[in-house]
C-alpha cells in the first residue's frame, strides 16, 4: 500500500466523523441554544430568544415537523407546558384546520429519540413511556373547563405543514374556555389582520404565560399547570409607512396580556416595556428581561 493510500484512510474517517458529528448538531427537538437555521434560530428576531429566565430546569426546543424546523418553544417539563412558542408569522385567511393529529416531543423523553414531533401513539397506555416530561392527551380528556390553548396558533401559519405542526401539546396550555373563545381568539384575529394587512417584512410573535397555583390533576398528581395570565408580542421592522396613525403606533413593536380566567378576561394591548415591566411582577425573571432583541429596534 503506498504511503497515499495509507494518508487516504484516517483521512477518511475523519471526514466521516466530522460529518456525523455536524448532522448530529444540526438535529434539532430538544437543543442547548438556538444558534443555527437546523436548530430555529430563524423563528427569532435577529436570532435571538428572550433573556432574562431564571429557571434551570426549562428545556429549549426547536420544534421539527416532517424534518423542517418549524418555530421555537421554551418548556417547562415539571409543569408540563410551554413558557412561551416564538414563531414567524406567516399571512393567512385565519382558517383553521381541526384534521391533524396531536402530537408529543419525544426528546424530552430519550435524548436518543427522534428530533421529529411525533403524534400520540393509538394506545393510551404508550403515553406512560413519556408523561413523566409532558402533557398527554389524558390530561385533557375530562377537564370540561379548559380548552387547548396553541401559543404558535394554527390560524397564524398558512403552510399546511405548517399548521400541522402547531398541534403539538408542547404549544399548548390550558386555558379557561370562555376566554379561549372569547378575548384570546378576538386578539389573535386582531393580530392577524394588523400583520396580514400592514407588515410588509417578516413578523416575529412571541406568546406565552405566567403561572400560578392552580393545575389540572389527574389520578391524584399535578399534571398540567394552569396560566394566569397569556401574553404576546410581535415584532416587525418593515411596515406600512401610510398606515392610519391608530394602527402605525403599533409598529415596528407591540405587545398584550389578558386574564385566562371567565371573567375580567379582555386582553390588554401595550407597548413592548409596559407589558416586559407587568410581566417581570409575575414571573422567575431577573431586571434585564428583554421579550426581543434590542426591543426590536433595527440597528441601522
Amino acid at each position: 500500500m503506498s504511503p497515499k493510500e495509507n494518508c487516504a484512510l484516517p483521512l477518511a474517517a475523519v471526514v466521516t466523523v466530522l460529518t456525523c458529528a455536524l448532522l448530529q448538531g444540526a438535529q434539532a427537538g430538544v437543543v442547548g441554544d438556538f444558534n443555527h437555521a437546523e436548530r430555529c434560530k430563524d423563528s427569532l428576531y435577529m436570532g435571538t430568544p428572550p433573556r432574562g429566565y431564571l429557571s434551570n430546569s426549562f428545556k429549549k426546543i426547536c420544534q421539527r415537523y416532517e424534518d423542517k424546523p418549524r418555530y421555537v418553544t421554551l418548556y417547562d417539563p415539571l409543569r408540563h407546558i410551554p413558557i412561551y412558542s416564538a414563531y414567524t408569522f406567516k399571512k393567512s385567511d385565519g382558517e383553521k384546520r381541526v384534521d391533524f393529529p396531536w402530537m408529543f416531543e419525544p426528546q424530552l423523553a430519550s435524548d436518543k429519540s427522534s428530533s421529529n414531533m411525533e403524534p400520540f401513539p393509538q394506545s393510551s397506555s404508550m403515553h406512560m413511556n413519556f408523561e413523566d416530561t409532558q402533557a398527554v392527551l389524558e390530561d385533557y380528556a375530562d377537564v370540561v373547563q379548559y380548552e387547548r390553548g396553541q401559543l404558535n396558533p394554527d390560524e397564524h401559519q398558512s403552510d399546511p405543514l405548517d399548521k400541522a405542526s402547531t398541534y403539538s401539546l408542547t404549544n399548548v396550555v390550558p386555558q379557561i374556555r370562555e376566554f379561549n373563545m372569547g378575548p384570546w381568539a378576538e386578539h389573535q384575529d386582531i393580530i392577524r389582520k394588523r400583520l396580514n394587512n400592514y407588515c410588509r417584512g417578516k413578523a416575529f410573535v412571541i406568546t406565552g404565560v405566567t403561572t400560578s397555583g392552580h393545575t389540572i390533576r389527574r389520578n391524584n398528581l399535578d399534571r398540567v399547570a394552569v396560566p394566569e395570565y397569556m401574553w404576546s408580542a410581535y415584532c416587525c421592522t418593515e411596515f406600512d409607512q401610510n398606515a392610519p396613525y391608530f394602527v402605525r403606533y403599533k409598529f415596528p413593536v407591540f405587545g398584550a396580556y389578558g386574564l385566562n380566567d371567565r371573567v375580567n378576561n379582555h386582553m390588554v394591548e401595550v407597548p413592548l416595556k409596559n407589558l416586559e415591566k407587568f410581566l417581570k411582577g409575575r414571573m422567575d425573571v431577573d431586571k434585564n428581561f428583554q421579550i426581543f432583541y434590542n426591543d426590536c429596534v433595527p440597528d441601522n
